[in-house]
C-alpha cells in the first residue's frame, strides 16, 4: 500500500487563520478538509474518507514503529552477542539505557537507571525506568524483558526482540495516561548458568532492588517469530491468565490487530520459561508472552533478518491494550484460585481447532489441552522448559 504523508498540512497549521474569536471550529473543519481532499472523490463520501485516512494514519505509525523496532533489533544483536562481561553486554546496556533518556523515562530510583549487583565476581546490572501513571501512589505495573545472551551469539529474537517492542510501548502507554505507575525492567542474568538461580537477574530484582510492591508482571520473551506450525504463524502464545481472574478479564478485552491471534495456555503445562518465575512464586499476578522456541534458538543463526517485524508492530500495539486493562483491574486474588480452563479452551478451539482435528484429538477437557500441548512441543518444538 502506497502512503502519502502530507507534513506541510499536518505539522503546519499556522497557514488556516485562526486569530479571531469563533475560528478555531472553522480551522478545525479546514485542516479535515485539507486532509481528507486526498481520499475524496465523486464516488466517495466524506465518512469513506474519513475511515481511508485513519487507515492511512495507523498504516504510517506501523510503519514508524516497524523501522524504529529494526533498529533497536540490529543495535543490540551484534554478531558476539551479549554474553555477561563481554563488551557486547556493556555495549546493549548503554545503548538501552540512551533509549530509555530518549523516550523520557524516570530512573526507577535514586535518579539511576542502573542497579548494579554481583554473583562472587561476576558483575552484573539490572536497567530500571519509569513511566508515571495518575495515581502514583498505587503499586506498578512492571513490563520485562531481558537483554543478556545465552552464549556469544547475536540473540536477535532472544532476547532483542522483546527489548525493542518494549521500547515501543513507551509513547503509545503515556498517551494512555496510565491508572498507575509502569516499570520497565531491562534484566540482566536470565539465561544459564544463571537461570533460576538468586543471581538471576529478575529474582535479586524482587528480592533485593524493589521498592514497593508489584501490581503485576507482564514479561516478554522469544516475541520476534513466526510459529513454526503451518498457518499459525501469526500466533502469540501468553501463560499465566490463571494466576488471577481478572487477568482474564484483560485477554478477553485487550483486542489484538489482524495479522496476530492469541492462545492462553496454563503456565503449569509448561514450566517457567523466563523472568515471571519469581513473581509466580512469590503470588504475584503475571501474564508471560511468548512465540515459543524456533529453529534459531540459542544459536548462532538467531539474527535480525529473520524476525518478522509486522508481527513485532502489531504485538507492541496489542501489549499497549493488555497494559492498560492491567493497570485498570484491581486484581485481589486470591492467586490462581480459579477455573481458568474453559477460556483456554475457547481460545485453543477458536484458532487451533484445525489443528487439532487434523491430529484427530479433542479439545473438551484438561487433559484433552494437556495432550494437545505436549503434541505441539514434541512435533514442533514449542514452549519447552529449559
Amino acid at each position: 500500500m502506497k502512503i502519502r504523508v502530507r507534513t506541510d498540512i499536518v505539522y503546519a497549521p499556522r497557514c488556516f487563520d485562526t486569530t479571531q474569536a469563533g475560528q478555531v471550529s472553522a480551522w478545525k473543519r479546514q485542516l479535515e478538509d485539507k486532509l481528507l481532499s486526498p481520499y475524496i472523490t465523486q464516488r466517495r463520501n466524506r465518512k469513506t474518507a474519513k475511515r481511508k485516512l485513519r487507515r492511512s494514519i495507523h498504516a504510517t505509525r506501523i510503519c514508524a514503529m516497524i523501522d524504529q523496532l529494526r533498529e533497536d533489533v540490529t543495535k543490540l544483536a551484534l554478531p558476539h552477542g551479549r554474553l555477561i562481561g563481554t563488551p557486547g553486554h556493556a555495549a546493549a546496556r548503554s545503548y538501552i539505557v540512551r533509549r530509555i533518556h530518549e523516550l523520557a523515562l524516570e530512573p526507577y530510583a535514586h535518579g539511576t537507571y542502573e542497579f548494579p549487583y554481583a554473583a562472587g565476581e561476576i558483575k552484573l546490572i539490572n536497567v530500571l525506568a519509569r513511566l508515571p501513571g495518575v495515581r502514583r501512589s498505587l503499586p506498578p505495573v512492571l513490563v520485562a524483558a531481558h537483554y543478556d545472551t545465552y552464549g556469544t551469539i547475536p540473540g536477535a529474537d532472544d532476547n532483542a526482540s522483546a527489548i525493542a517492542i518494549a521500547l515501543a510501548m513507551v509513547e503509545p502507554l503515556r498517551k494512555k495516561e496510565l491508572h498507575r505507575d509502569v516499570i520497565f525492567a531491562f534484566f540482566d542474568a536470565e539465561e544459564p548458568p544463571h537461570f533460576l538461580k538468586p543471581s538471576m537477574g529478575s529474582i535479586h530484582y524482587y528480592e533485593h532492588q524493589r521498592d514497593e510492591p508489584i501490581h503485576a508482571a507482564i514479561v516478554l520473551d522469544l516475541v520476534g517469530h513466526d510459529v513454526p506450525i503451518p498457518g499459525l504463524a501469526d500466533l502469540l502464545f501468553v501463560l499465566g491468565m490463571e494466576s488471577d481472574e481478572g487477568m482474564q478479564t484483560v485477554i478477553d478485552h485487550a483486542m489484538p490487530e489482524n495479522g496476530l491471534r492469541i492462545v492462553a495456555v496454563p503456565n503449569a503445562f509448561i514450566g517457567d520459561m523466563s523472568d515471571h518465575h519469581v513473581f509466580r512464586t512469590h503470588q504475584r499476578p503475571y501474564l508471560f508472552f511468548s512465540c515459543g522456541h524456533w529453529e534459531h534458538h540459542h544459536l548462532h543463526s538467531d539474527t535480525p533478518e529473520k524476525l518478522n517485524y509486522p508481527k513485532m508492530a502489531h504485538i507492541a500495539s496489542y501489549m499497549v491494550d493488555v497494559i492498560t486493562k492491567v493497570a485498570e483491574e484491581p486484581l485481589v486474588g486470591p492467586f490462581e484460585a480459579y477455573d481458568s480452563l474453559p477460556k483456554e479452551l475457547e481460545y485453543l478451539r477458536r484458532h487451533t481447532m484445525h489443528l487439532a482435528d487434523k491430529l484427530k484429538m479433542p479439545l473438551d477437557s484438561r487433559d484433552d489441552m494437556r495432550a494437545f500441548v505436549e503434541t505441539l512441543v514434541t512435533k514442533y518444538g514449542l514452549l519447552t522448559e529449559r
